[in-house]
C-alpha cells in the first residue's frame, strides 16, 4: 500500500502515517537490533521510541547516511503507549477511550503504522456499519453466473489484516450496534473467520501478528455498549485529557505546522499566539481562570484537536482575509465555532470570559487586547 502511494506520484491531502513519516521508520528499522514479534516491522522498543520521538537516529536513507530525527506523534503519557504495545504483542485486542479530540485515532495509526507498515485497514464505526463490512462480502454478479468461489469472495479490512499478519483499526466502536459488534467475538476468540458459503474452503485464519485497536469516545459510552463477552477480550487504555499546559501548546504548535505545511502557506503559528489559544481551551473547559476566576463551561468538550482547528483556520483567514499575520483578533473571529455548537446558550460562556478574563489581560498584552476587541466584534454583550 505505501510502495503504490509512493510511486503513482499523485498529489494527496494527507498522506497516511506509513508515508508521511517513511523516512523516520526506514532509520529506525534500520539501526533496530532488539526481538521483535513475529511479522512486526519493528521492535516493541522501536515502535515506542517512533511514537513518543524526541531522539535522533543515524541510519542509510535516501542513499547516503545521515542523523534523522525521531519527531513526537504523542505527548501524553509514555506509559499509555507501553501499555498499548505490550497489549498489540499479546493475544488480547486494545480499546483506547477518551474524549472527542484527545488522539484516539491519532495514536491508533501510528501504532499502525511502526508495527505493520500499513495503517489504512481500517473500519469506521456507525449505526449502518454492518456484519459484511467487518467479515467479507461477495461480488454477487460473479456468484449468480459461477457460484461462491475463493475468487469471488470480498475480504474485508479484517480479513485482509487477518492474511497478512497485520492490524486492523476499529474506528468508533460503541457507534456500532450490538449484532455488528458481536461479530468480532469469534474472531478475537478463534482467530478466524468462518465462510460457510465455501465448503473447502471454509476458515480463513490469522496470521500471527494480527490484532485490533478499537476506539471509543467516552462520551459515547452507552450507545452501544460493548457485551461482557466483548469487553474481557480487550484491554482497556483511557486517553486524558492535556491537562500540562506547555505540553498543550507544543501539540498546538507541532500539529498546526504541519496542517499548514499541506496547505502550502508560508505563516506559522507564533509561541506566543500558540499559547494564547491553549491558555483559553483549558481555561474555558476547566471552569477556572489562572487569576482564580471561576467560569461558566460550555456544552461541548473543548478539546486539543479544536484548538489545532482554530489555529489553522486563523492562520488561513489571516493569509486570505487579513494582514497576513497572525493575530489574536484572528483567533477570537474562528473561536466561536469550536465553543458554541449545538446549543447558543454556551455564548454565554465565551461572552463571560471576555468580561471577566480577556478584557483585563487586554490593558497589559497586546495579543490579548487584540483577542478582546475580536471577541467583542463575533461575540457583542447583552
Amino acid at each position: 500500500m505505501a510502495d503504490e502511494q509512493k510511486s503513482d506520484g499523485r498529489e494527496r491531502l494527507r498522506e497516511p502515517a506509513e508515508v508521511r513519516y517513511r523516512e523516520e521508520l526506514e532509520a529506525l528499522a534500520q539501526a533496530d537490533d532488539q526481538e521483535r514479534p513475529e511479522n512486526w516491522r519493528l521492535s516493541p522498543r522501536s515502535v515506542l521510541t517512533y511514537v513518543v520521538g524526541g531522539v535522533t537516529v543515524e541510519a542509510k536513507v535516501g542513499g547516503r547516511k545521515r542523523a534523522v530525527p525521531i519527531t513526537t506523534k504523542f505527548y501524553g503519557d509514555r506509559s499509555i503507549v507501553e501499555r498499548a504495545i505490550v497489549t498489540l504483542a499479546s493475544e488480547r485486542a486494545l480499546l483506547l477511550l477518551g474524549d472527542p479530540g484527545t488522539g484516539k485515532s491519532w495514536l491508533s495509526e501510528h501504532l499502525a503504522a511502526a508495527i505493520s507498515g500499513n495503517s489504512t485497514l481500517t473500519i469506521q464505526g456507525t449505526a449502518g456499519t454492518t456484519e459484511e463490512q467487518v467479515k467479507y462480502s461477495w461480488n454477487i454478479a460473479r456468484v449468480i453466473a459461477e457460484g461462491p468461489t475463493p475468487a469471488n469472495l470480498i475480504p474485508a479490512p479484517t480479513m485482509v489484516a487477518m492474511r497478512s499478519g497485520g492490524l486492523l483499526r476499529f474506528e468508533e466502536i460503541t457507534r456500532c450496534v450490538p449484532d455488528v459488534q458481536d461479530a468480532l467475538v469469534s474472531i478475537l476468540s478463534d482467530k478466524a473467520i468462518a465462510v460457510p458459503e465455501l465448503p473447502d474452503a471454509n476458515m480463513v485464519w490469522a496470521r500471527p501478528g494480527f490484532n485490533v485497536i478499537a476506539t471509543a469516545n467516552t462520551r459515547d459510552q452507552g450507545v452501544n455498549e460493548l457485551s461482557a463477552a466483548l469487553k474481557r477480550r480487550f484491554n482497556y487504555i483511557h486517553i486524558p485529557v492535556v491537562d500540562e499546559a506547555k505540553t498543550e501548546v507544543q501539540i498546538v504548535q507541532q500539529r498546526s505546522a504541519e496542517l499548514l505545511e499541506r496547505y502550502r502557506l508560508p505563516m506559522e503559528v507564533p509561541p506566543r499566539i500558540a499559547e494564547l489559544i491553549a491558555t483559553v481551551f483549558r481555561e474555558i473547559r476547566d471552569g477556572q481562570s489562572a487569576e482564580g476566576v471561576s467560569l461558566k463551561q460550555p456544552s461541548t468538550t473543548l478539546s486539543t484537536a479544536e484548538a489545532i482547528g482554530v489555529a489553522v483556520e486563523a492562520t488561513l483567514r489571516a493569509t486570505f482575509f487579513g494582514k497576513k499575520k497572525l493575530g489574536g483578533g484572528d483567533i477570537a473571529r474562528n473561536i466561536v465555532g469550536s465553543i458554541v455548537k449545538e446549543d447558543l446558550t454556551d455564548l454565554g460562556a465565551l461572552r463571560e470570559y471576555a468580561t471577566l478574563v480577556a478584557k483585563k489581560r487586554a490593558v497589559k498584552d497586546p495579543d490579548w487586547d487584540a483577542f478582546y476587541r475580536g471577541l467583542q466584534e463575533v461575540v457583542p454583550g447583552k
